[in-house]
């Protein structure tokens, strides 16, 4: 079962892709989608939504897993990030392809084992658990990696473990 794993974001969206075959999850590849700060907030959701159309038409996976928001002290941020997500959503939608969410307290828990890991322990974690060369980076990519490892940890899937979100309601 293949899986790409995904940290939302407006300036910097991770993406990661693992492979789990029997009991082992093997690196397909990761990444990040950047926005620069001059382009038009609209051109930039734009650019979110190709590029994860993209992602998804080259890896193929069998499910999509998605970090949650988590509380943001800056209103504006969480709009913003918010309606990234959404277009993230909804490129998703459009491939056919199911997927479930997470909480960020979920995937640290799962990939560390603590709720409450730092970027740079995730980082680490994925390296070692991947067998990568180097830690994933940027991290919004490592934590990408560890949304996609949460989900095959965890045999997520429609109807299984994870926040599925079902748009066919």
């Amino acid at each position: 079962m293949r899986i790409l794993g995904i940290d939302p974001g407006y300036g910097i969206v991770g993406y990661g892709v693992v492979e789990k075959i029997g009991n082992k999850i093997i690196h397909v590849a990761h990444g990040a989608i950047t926005t620069g700060k001059e382009e038009h907030f609209e051109d930039r959701l734009d650019y979110i939504y190709s590029e994860i159309s993209n992602i998804i038409s080259t890896y193929n996976p069998s499910i999509v897993a998605v970090e949650s928001l988590y509380f943001y002290k800056n209103a504006k941020t969480a709009i913003y990030v918010g309606e990234a997500r959404g277009v993230i959503l909804l490129a998703i939608k459009h491939s056919g392809i199911p997927f479930v969410e997470f909480t960020p307290h979920q995937v640290k828990q799962t990939v560390t084992g603590y709720g409450r890991a730092e970027k740079s322990q995730i980082q680490k974690v994925m390296k070692m658990l991947l067998k990568l060369d180097k830690v994933p980076k940027p991290d919004d990519a490592a934590d990408a990696l560890a949304v996609a490892w949460c989900a095959a940890v965890t045999s997520a899937g429609p109807g299984q473990l994870g926040l599925l979100n079902q748009f066919n309601r």
